[in-house]
């Protein structure tokens, strides 16, 4: 199960991507998924996928181990389709039974909102698999430190997305010895039909839950006893450095756009 589910996981390689100031990823990847919100073609998506091959590369991630690694949002991908293709009209007609019809640009819909969503995800993975939970918690803080003056939580919020991040791989981890011990009493988990599978892995939500209530509650113990304030002003250990790179970075979001919008006008 955790071969499958790399979202919050980290690989410590060293690549030009991995040695990037993690504020510059927060921005760019900001900014790469504003513009894929403008993309509504298949040029404009062959071109944002070029990309994220590209940044794939550069970070010495393979392709099919980020597409095995998104499995588990691909039920979510085919009802989105689903929804698309039998509930958006327009266009021609391609199949009409009794109530049910399905039209061109449901069809069409349906492929652009599944690809929006994936290149989405698959980029904020590519960010989360090239950047540690505490980088990404010091940026996201640092970069909503101006939010402090109209007394916004922002050390408390980059404290809870630092522990979520850090839960992740653990539960699934905890997930996976559950599996364990439950395929060793003869529970059938991997085998039957979808309902039969979702049937099974409802009892497994009883221990995972129990599971994370103990780790957090360990946690916040562990926390209170050394004196833990969030009100108390804080140092980093390590320090964010801006490099040149960094702003290169960001400077090529420029070309990026303008391909995408002109792809986008040209009609490609």
């Amino acid at each position: 199960m955790k071969d499958k589910f790399i979202i919050g996981r980290y690989l410590p390689i060293n690549t030009i991507i991995h040695h990037l100031d993690p504020r510059a990823k927060l921005i760019f990847v900001f900014f790469f998924i504003v513009l894929i919100f403008f993309a509504h073609s298949f040029g404009t998506y062959l071109w944002l996928f070029i990309l994220i091959m590209c940044f794939m590369k550069l970070a010495h991630i393979k392709f099919w181990f980020l597409l095995k690694g998104l499995t588990p949002i691909w039920i979510f991908l085919i009802f989105t389709f689903f929804m698309h293709l039998f509930l958006t009209k327009g266009g021609t007609r391609i199949i009409e039974i009794a109530f049910i019809s399905i039209d061109m640009q449901g069809i069409l819909e349906g492929i652009y909102i599944v690809l929006r969503l994936m290149f989405i995800i698959m980029i904020s993975t590519i960010m989360t698999l090239s950047t540690s939970p505490i980088d990404l918690t010091d940026a996201f803080e640092r970069l909503l430190s101006p939010l402090k003056i109209v007394k916004v939580p922002v050390h408390q919020l980059s404290m809870m997305m630092s522990i979520a991040l850090r839960f992740i791989p653990t539960l699934m981890n905890e997930l996976d010895k559950i599996i364990l011990a439950q395929k060793s009493r003869g529970s059938e988990i991997s085998s039957g039909g979808l309902i039969t599978r979702i049937k099974a892995f409802i009892p497994l939500l009883i221990p995972l839950f129990i599971s994370a209530f103990q780790r957090a509650e360990d946690l916040a113990i562990a926390m209170e006893v050394r004196g833990y304030d969030t009100h108390k002003k804080r140092t980093s250990y390590r320090k964010l450095e801006w490099q040149f790179g960094d702003s290169i970075t960001l400077m090529l979001l420029i070309p990026i756009a303008i391909i995408l919008f002109g792809l986008k006008y040209i009609g490609v």
